[in-house]
């Protein structure tokens, strides 16, 4: 199973989505509040009880919505942008190859990340601090070098590639 794959089809990414997600402020907000959001709903079950599930279906559709709030980038030449290009890449690399160097650092980081997850889980599971703060920071850990891999993928694959370097506009 292509745990990539998977990923984007849960999150119904078409060619629009993928091109709004493109903006630093759908970027940004989905790192900074994705994974805060759902801890906090999750965590709210000691506070409020079944009202939880709600909150936590609320958190999770903040992260699929997300995408598809924010208009198209008039630039696409930001850090932020280039993310999102690269994961476009990778996720294409059945039909256009990518370099092994890239595939395989994309797995390393994204196994930290998922290493990071029973922390994380288990912390939620019986509301212990120290746990979650760890899964979490793991799971960003991987996430954050991931996205940075995913940058420079890109840069690499852009050069040999006319559709890719097309994304890619300036001001």
């Amino acid at each position: 199973m292509d745990i990539y794959a998977f990923s984007e089809r849960m999150m119904s990414m078409d060619d629009d989505a993928w091109a709004r997600h493109a903006h630093p402020f759908s970027v940004w907000t989905r790192v900074l509040l994705g994974l805060p959001v759902i801890v906090l709903a999750i965590w709210s079950r000691a506070w409020i009880g079944w009202w939880a599930l709600p909150a936590f279906a609320g958190a999770a559709f903040f992260v699929w919505i997300n995408p598809r709030l924010t208009p198209k980038p008039k630039r696409t030449d930001r850090w932020s942008s280039k993310v999102t290009f690269g994961e476009r890449v990778f996720l294409n690399r059945k039909r256009i190859a990518i370099p092994d160097g890239h595939r395989r650092a994309a797995n390393i980081l994204t196994g930290v990340s998922l290493f990071g997850a029973p922390f994380l889980i288990y912390g939620l599971l019986f509301l212990n601090v120290w746990p979650t703060l760890f899964g979490s920071a793991l799971i960003y850990l991987g996430k954050l070098w991931f996205c940075d891999r995913m940058v420079w993928l890109y840069d690499d694959m852009r050069e040999k590639n006319e559709e890719y370097a097309s994304w890619l506009k300036t001001g």
